[in-house]
């Protein structure tokens, strides 16, 4: 077993490892004491709860990396060296001095960043992610995750670690080929067979969601919307949180809520329209960020 630490004390803006993968953002964690989702525990960093996910190396090898969160300090455990796929996926090298700086100066937003000051925006792989949000309607967040968890547990490789068994999440071949039923039997009911349409069409060479990156904001949202299940907050979501978007914001409830009590001008009557208004009143460039914080401050009971 590999052991690291990334030093935060030089980060800009700080770092909150529990407001990040507990916010709604990813589904690709899960802590090691069972307890994702419930209330704050421990102050700004969850006291010192390990977090684990799973990550592929170069030859497609499915490896556990643990971590947990001490001042100033990000502690990992892995059969990998796993400090820059940390960074990468935690987004540790984002300004966020800077991009709150660049944020517009509203009360809501200025709330929002101060309650949970250090949480960054995910870099999830892009596959994970679709699947994720495709599970996200109608659900509460905890719910989510469950779904996430027995698909790993279903359809998973399994990969030993520390002594235990841990599962990787499921390769597109491997949801592409579990039938309705066995999906249906995990907990996705409709939405199963959004889930397998959408693994066929990446298991098969015909669409990939990486593919999005490079285009136009616009242009790759409607990329998106070309897999089965996957409307324009779906697609928002992806973009978001895998394939570094900063500016797209995913108008779900919580946020068309916001738009209707806060920034009503901001309602257009399309959801091209709206999202238009309110990017430019979260801020532009970096919209996305303002988004995720008043989502997570809201779902929180912040206001």
């Amino acid at each position: 077993m590999e052991r690291g630490v990334v030093d935060l004390s030089s980060l800009s803006g700080g770092f909150d490892l529990q407001a990040t993968v507990e916010s709604g953002q990813s589904y690709l964690w899960d802590r090691t004491d069972g307890r994702m989702y419930e209330n704050r525990d421990g102050g700004a960093y969850g006291g010192t709860a390990w977090y684990w996910t799973t990550v592929r190396t170069d030859d497609g090898t499915p490896a556990v990396v643990r971590v947990r969160q001490t001042d100033g300090r990000l502690e990992w455990e892995s059969t990998v060296d796993a400090t820059d796929r940390l960074r990468h996926r935690l987004r540790l090298d984002d300004d966020l001095g800077a991009i709150e700086a660049a944020t517009p100066d509203r009360p809501l937003l200025g709330r929002a960043f101060d309650a949970y000051r250090g949480m960054r925006l995910v870099r999830d792989p892009s596959f994970a992610s679709l699947v994720s949000f495709i599970c996200s309607a109608q659900m509460r967040v905890g719910r989510i995750h469950g779904m996430q968890q027995a698909l790993r547990e279903a359809f998973g490789e399994p990969v030993t670690f520390d002594g235990g068994t841990y599962h990787a999440y499921p390769t597109p071949e491997s949801l592409a080929t579990a039938t309705e039923a066995d999906l249906r039997e995990v907990g996705l009911g409709y939405r199963a067979p959004y889930v397998k349409r959408s693994a066929e069409l990446v298991a098969d060479g015909e669409l990939d969601p990486d593919d999005a990156t490079g285009r136009p904001y616009e242009e790759a949202r409607e990329f998106l919307t070309g897999f089965v299940g996957v409307g324009q907050k779906v697609a928002d979501c992806v973009l978001l949180f895998s394939l570094g978007y900063l500016e797209a914001v995913p108008l779900d409830t919580w946020i068309r809520t916001t738009i209707e009590e806060y920034y009503p001008d901001c309602e257009r009557g399309s959801y091209e329209e709206t999202s238009r208004a309110i990017r430019e009143t979260f801020g532009g460039e970096y919209a996305g960020y303002a988004q995720t914080y008043v989502f997570h401050y809201l779902r929180s009971g912040g206001e």
